[in-house]
Parts: C-alpha cells; structure tokens; sequence
C-alpha cells in the first residue's frame, strides 16, 4: 500500500464522520418529532374517548331529567362545559399540522407519470408526513361529531323547556268544587304534618344543635349591624323631609329610587346571612332548608314590592309623592298592591311546602285558586279606583285605556282560575305582581339617572351641595361627575332588573350565567365575535397607551429637548407627531386587544377608500397637508406668517389646521391645504433678522439732501437698528405734494419693528420741528397754488398785514390743522432768508 492510499483512506474516514455529525442530529430531531407527535396523538386520541362516554352520559341524563327545567338548565350548562374541551382537544393538533403542512410544501407535489422519481428518502418523509396527518385528521374528526352531538343535545333541552312552559301555561285541572270538603280535611292533615316538621327538628336543634345556633344566630346579627349603620348613613338619602314643602322633581325621584334599593338589598342581604349561617353551623334540615328558602322570598318579594309602593305613591306625604293623585286614593292604591304582595308571597310559601311535604296536588291547585282569584280581584278594583280630580273638585278615575286594560287583566286572571287554568292564572299574578313591580323600580331608576344627568341638577340639590362643599369642586367638574353617576345608575338598573324579570318569566340562573359567559367571552355575529371582556380589554389597552404616551411627550418634551435646547418649532412638530403616533398605536393594541380582526379594518378602509376619495377629499387634502407640515416645517410655533390677508403668530400646528393670532388678538383657524396651495411668507423662517421700509415725505423747497441727512442721523442713532447691514436712505420719488423718501434699515428681531417704527417716527416729528423741516398734508395735494414758484411769492408785500388783507399766497402757509393761523416754517425754507424772516417774525 502507498502513501498516497494511506492518505485517501483517511480523508474518506474524516468525511465519513463529519457527514454523520451532521446528518444523526436531524435523524435525531426527526425522531424525537415523531415521538412527541405520536405521544400528542395517542393522548388526545384518549382525551376524545373520554369526551364521547361522558356525552353519552350526558345523552342519557336528558332524558331522565326532561320534566325538570331546573336540572336540564345544569345540564346545559354543563354541554357548555363540554363544547369548550372538544375545542380545546382540536386546538391541541394545530402546531403539528401546521408544521406538516409546511413541510409538505417545502416537499412539492410528488412526481407524476413519466417523471423520474423522487429520492427515497425524500418519498418515505412524504408518506410519514401523510400518514400522520390522517391520523391527527381522523382523531378531529372524531371531535367534531361529538361538537355536532353535542349542538343537537342543546337544542333538544330547549325543546324540553319550551315544552314545560307550554304545558305550565296550557294545562287544564279537572275542578271539582264537590270536593272542597276534602279539600278542607287534607288542609288540616298537611297542617297538623307540617307542625309536626316543624317542632320535631326545632326540638332536634334545641337538644344537639344549639351552640350552632346561637352561633348562627350571633353571625346574622353581625350581618344586620352594617345594615342599620347603613341606614343610619344614607338616611337622608332614602328618607323623606317632611318639613319640605315643595321638593324638586330630582329630589323626589332619588328619594324614591333609593328608598326602595338600598332597604331591599338591606333585606335580602340579611336573610342571605342568615341562611349562609344557619347552613354553614348545619343547623337546617333537606326539608327544612326548603322551607326556609321559601319564606326568606316570600319575606324579600313583600319588603320590595310595599317599599317601592310607598315611595311612589307617599301616602303619608303627598309632597314626595311621584304620582299626582289624591292622598285618600294613594292610600287605597297602596294597600291594594300591599295586598296582592302578601297573597303573592303567600302563594309562593305555601306551594313550596306543599311540593317539599309531597301533599296531595288537589290541596296545591285549591291553594293557587283562592290566591289568585283574589289577585284577580284586586286587580279589577285598581282599575276601578279613582285617583283623580276634574277641575270642578270631582273625582276622576284612570284614562280610559289604563282602566280598561286593568279590568280585563283581573278578569282573565279570575276567569282562567275559574274554569282550571290555574298554571296559566298564576303565571298571570305572578307577572302582574312581581314583574311590574321591578319593572316600575327599573322606571323610576332611570328617570332618576335622566334626571341626574341633566345641567345643574346635582348642584342644585342638597347632596350635590355637600359633594361640592367637600370636596372643593366647580360646577362643571360637579356636573361631569353627575353625567358618570347617571351612567353607573343606568348600568346599575340593567343589571339588577333584567335578571329579576328573566327569572320571573321562566328562566333559571343557569340561563342568565350561561348568557353573561357568552356575551362576555364572545358573541358571534356573522364573521365578527363580539366580547364584553375584550372590548373592556381593549378600552384600558387603548387608555393605558395613551396616557403612556402623553407622559412620554411630555417626559421628551420638557427633560430631553429642552435641555437640549432645541428650537420651539422643532420641539412643537417632534410633539406632535409622537402625540398622533401614540395615539394611533394606542388604537391599534386597543382593538387587537379586542379581540377584532384587523384585516378586517384593512377590508373595511379598503372599501370605504372610494367614498373617502370623493366625499372627504378636503378632510384628507387637510389631513395630508398637515403632515407635509410638520415634516418640512415651512414655519413653526411663534413665526409671524403672512397667508392672504391673514398676518399674525402661529400658535398651533396640527394634522387638519393651522392656529394663527393676530396682531388683534384674534384666532384664525386656517386649513392646512392653504398652506400647501397658495403662497405663504415668513417673517422669521430663517432668523428674525428684518428689513423695514419707513416711507417719509418731505414738502417741496426743502433742502433735500439735509433732508436725508437728518433722516438718516435718526435711524442711525435707534439702538435697535443693525449697523450691519448698513442703514440707508433712498430718494423715491417727486411726489404729487412731496419730495418722497423712504427709510431702509434692518432689525435683528422682526417682531419688535411696531416699537422701532414708533420710535423713529416720534424722532422724525422731533428733529423735523427742531430744523424747520416741514411734512406737507393732504390738502396741499390738491391746492394748485402749491405749484407757485418759491421766488414770485416771496415778495415783503405779499405778506399778511394786521388789515386782514392777505394776499392769496398767503392761504398756502395756513397749516390745515389750525387754518386761521400762518405756518411759519415755510417761509423759512424760502431763497431771502432777510426778506422771509422779517415777514415771519411779525407774522400773527
């Protein structure tokens, strides 16, 4: 063997094993893949396994349950539950197909016939690759069609529960009135049975459970101590004045809102202690617990209903009172809803012990008879009622229609009872009693949120006043805080009064829960998923950033650029460009917080471009415009600019319009487009450095090089006027009445040229009078004899004698100011000094 085959064997031996460094790290990867996917799959595979046997459960426990709507909204529930694991089982397979799926792409379709085949290894990943994806398909599957058993499971409890309202409603009993002596006797069987309930476990409670219940006891009483200090706090909130004798409407409202609220939460929060305790120590029976539960509404349902009647109608005070009805009328309409209460109430505990005691059912449907036939009734008398006044004193009942309608309310209520409707009847009562009730709270709720709402009414009140005494507040800040009190009073009502009127109408809990879960996870309207959650999610996104951002502006504005002493038009554009693009990156995490697609944003601006394009081309010209601004800043913050016959400082710069302050103190909001369109100058773009043209004229016989001297000994002595460029004065022109000239001299601050302007003129009047010099007035720009040669009016004749007969010449010397008075400058001015001098010093 050779050298030089020595040398091939181990170069060969070398890319031998840097090949199989590389490649068994793949090889590697790859098998740990498809053990992690087997593990996935063969874990979800028993996951839906699972899900299918709890379903068929589930299947069945429907129809055991189906005359139980209470158990079939838990049922529902619990599919809810279901539907979200299935979910979660399919989402499980999503990164994996996914990764098959781009592989197979980078793969590329596989060789067709009469195409070289592809490479071994590259056909065996392919099969993998396939194989597994129909194995991850075949699983989801599977979870769908136990999402689709479970929709069908769904919509087969609602067809249950609609089935039982309907039965509830339509059922006919068989009245027998022979049989009311039986009646009678199972009556006083259930009594006797339900004393003995009764004293059996209070006598259980007394020998083994009485600690527990003076524990449960003192607990309740702790519960009731928050709720008299309550009332003791808000006394004068729910509590009438007396001595008042004409309330505002506001104040009547409020009183009558939350002296119904506050006692019945009181109420309820107490007897909900109460039981909590008494539950907790197990002091309370199966049986026993159900009675409770019963008498604890029925306690609730009468509190509630008489506190909200006698807010309303204020027997006692008809100053409070939020009807205008008779005093001896609102004391019969109140007892008459007292009443119906009670029965009501009444109805309800009764029936519940019945249906705990296992009573006979004819004892439950004479009960629910005689309760609400006398509904029935007084439901016909408040009809009849007759709460009014005519103006002559006499009484007057309700409106025609009210009337009408309450008579054939109670009538149908009776009538239905009557002839064996007694489910329907008692459905009637129960609406009419309890739904009206909360829907009359709900009324007055949101007058009083209105009411709150309005300008001025919270500082017109009494709580107002101390809220605004307390806390140091102005009138506009004190009606923003009764606007957000009014919005909180509307949420507030919502959500307290549509659950009560649900329940009443058939719902359960289970209802209400599931429908809250929906609305604020996510509701489904076509493409679009609308969350209470997110959108909530997104509003404090969206306020989080922005003030992010207005700390951020301000951080960068006062700590960075002006330490670094940066131009104030710069520091201006640099601010208002963070502030839009702060708060359109606000916008957007706000509404991807949402949880709202913003493709579909993309869709929607695409579509709505066209209609921008034509109906909103002066919105975006504006918009763009204002941009083109801030970008190349052809003026900032305190330039003096000049737009047509606008003139003045800018003050704002902004994406739609320009603020500009006049030199009058007047804001002039100029749109940007403006700015871009049409000329526009500058006064201190570059600098403030300025040039002023002050024109001057001269009368005609003045020296007009002395002249120019004095003015520009004038301008040159101003201690604003740059040295550099020089000063200059310029003879313009021989003017119709003057010998004109015009000062030119520079300032290093443009904006101060209104005083230097000031000042020279006050210098020129000076210095003119001091050398003689005169400035000729308008009049003389229409006198011909102004034209007159000096030398043929300087004769000593023509001047004016003590006889008052002056010559015509004379009329040019007259100043126009004060015409019966000579002007004596001008003669001096004139070529014999000797001559014009005499005649001016004796002149008048």
């Amino acid at each position: 063997m050779t050298r030089f085959d020595t040398v091939l064997r181990r170069l060969a031996l070398i890319l031998i094993l840097l090949v199989a460094g590389l490649v068994a790290p793949a090889f590697a990867q790859s098998a740990d893949q498809a053990a992690a996917t087997d593990g996935v799959v063969a874990k979800q595979r028993t996951v839906v396994d699972g899900l299918k046997k709890q379903l068929d459960d589930i299947e069945a426990k429907i129809t055991a349950e189906r005359d139980d709507d209470a158990k079939l909204v838990e049922i529902k529930l619990q599919l809810d539950d279901f539907s979200h694991a299935v979910l979660q089982s399919g989402l499980a397979f999503r990164p994996r197909l996914s990764e098959i799926n781009n592989r197979l792409e980078q793969l590329g379709p596989p060789p067709g016939d009469g195409q070289p085949a592809e490479p071994d290894i590259v056909a065996k990943e392919r099969s993998a690759l396939t194989a597994e994806k129909a194995e991850i398909n075949a699983v989801l599957g599977v979870a769908e069609g136990l999402s689709v058993r479970v929709n069908d499971l769904v919509n087969r409890i609602a067809v249950f529960r609609r089935d039982l309202f309907a039965r509830l409603l339509t059922h006919r009993y068989d009245l027998d009135y022979v049989l009311a002596g039986e009646v009678l006797d199972a009556y006083s069987t259930e009594s006797g049975a339900l004393r003995r309930t009764i004293w059996s476990w209070l006598r259980f409670v007394l020998q083994f459970k009485l600690n527990s219940l003076l524990a449960a006891a003192f607990f309740a009483l702790c519960a009731a101590v928050p709720l008299v200090g309550g009332r003791r706090l808000f006394g004068r909130v729910i509590k009438a004045d007396p001595s008042q004798d004409s309330p505002s409407y506001l104040s009547r409202l409020s009183v009558a809102f939350w002296s119904t609220l506050l006692p019945s939460i009181s109420v309820v929060a107490f007897l909900g202690a109460t039981y909590f305790s008494l539950n907790f120590y197990n002091v309370l029976r199966g049986d026993i617990s159900k009675m409770v539960i019963a008498l604890f509404y029925t306690i609730a349902l009468v509190s509630f209903v008489t506190n909200l009647a006698r807010a309303v109608l204020a027997p006692a005070l008809p100053n409070w009172r939020l009807v205008a009805v008779e005093s001896g009328a609102a004391r019969w309409l109140f007892w008459l809803v007292a009443a119906m209460a009670i029965i009501t109430g009444i109805d309800y505990l009764f029936s519940s012990v019945y249906d705990v005691m296992g009573s006979p059912l004819s004892l439950t449907v004479a009960e629910s008879l005689i309760a609400t036939v006398l509904v029935g009734v007084l439901v016909m008398l408040f009809g009849f009622a007759r709460p009014f006044r005519n103006d002559d004193g006499t009484p007057r009942g309700w409106p025609r229609p009210a009337k009408y309608a309450f008579v054939a309310l109670g009538a149908v209520m009776a009538v239905s009872a009557l002839l064996g409707y007694v489910g329907f009847a008692k459905f009637l009562s129960q609406q009419v009693v309890i739904t009206g009730a909360i829907l009359s709270m709900m009324y007055v709720g949101f007058l009083t949120a209105g009411a709150v709402a309005e300008e001025g009414a919270l500082a017109s009140g009494a709580v107002g006043r101390r809220i605004q005494k307390r806390f140091g507040l102005d009138d506009a800040t004190l009606d923003q805080l009764a606007l957000a009190a009014s919005i909180v009073l509307y949420v507030l009502v919502v959500l307290i009064g549509v659950p009560l009127i649900l329940l009443q109408w058939g719902f359960q809990w289970g209802d209400i829960r599931s429908w809250a879960y929906s609305l604020a996870t996510g509701t489904r309207i076509g493409n679009v998923t609308i969350s209470v959650i997110g959108i909530f999610a997104g509003v404090v996104v969206f306020l989080v950033c922005y003030f992010l951002t207005r700390w951020f502006k301000g951080w960068l504005d006062e700590s960075v650029m002006a330490r670094g002493r940066v131009d104030a038009g710069v520091r201006n554009s640099i601010r208002t460009a963070v502030g839009y693009a702060g708060i359109l990156l606000a916008g957007l995490l706000g509404i991807s917080a949402a949880g709202i697609d913003l493709s579909n944003i993309a869709l929607v601006a695409g579509a709505l471009s066209l209609g921008i394009g034509f109906g909103l081309q002066n919105v975006v010209s504006n918009f763009v415009s204002g941009l083109i601004l801030l970008v190349e800043r052809p003026f900032k913050v305190g330039d003096w600019v000049v737009a047509g016959d606008i003139s003045g400082t800018v003050k704002k710069i902004s994406v739609r319009a320009t603020e500009i302050e006049t030199f009058q103190r007047q804001t002039v909001i100029v749109p940007n487009s403006q700015f871009i369109n049409s000329s526009v100058g500058n006064w201190t773009h570059r600098n403030k450095l300025g040039r002023i043209d002050l024109k001057v004229g001269v009368a005609y016989g003045t020296d007009a090089r002395h002249a120019a001297e004095v003015l520009d000994g004038i301008v040159r002595s101003h201690p604003m006027v740059l040295k550099n460029p020089e000063p200059a004065v310029v003879f313009l022109n021989f003017g119709p009445a003057a010998l004109e000239f015009e000062l030119r001299f520079f300032l290093a601050d443009i904006l101060s040229s209104i005083s230097v302007q000031n000042d020279i003129r006050f210098a020129i009047l000076e210095t003119f009078h001091r050398e003689r010099i005169e400035i000729p007035s308008a009049a003389r720009a229409v006198d011909p004899r102004y034209a007159t040669p000096p030398a043929a009016s300087a004769a000593p004749e023509t001047v004016p004698s003590s006889k008052g007969d002056a010559p015509a010449e004379v009329a040019v010397l007259r100043s126009p100011s004060a015409p019966d008075k000579p002007a004596p400058r001008k003669r001096a001015r004139r070529p014999d000094p000797d001559t014009s001098d005499v005649s001016l010093e004796d002149a008048p």
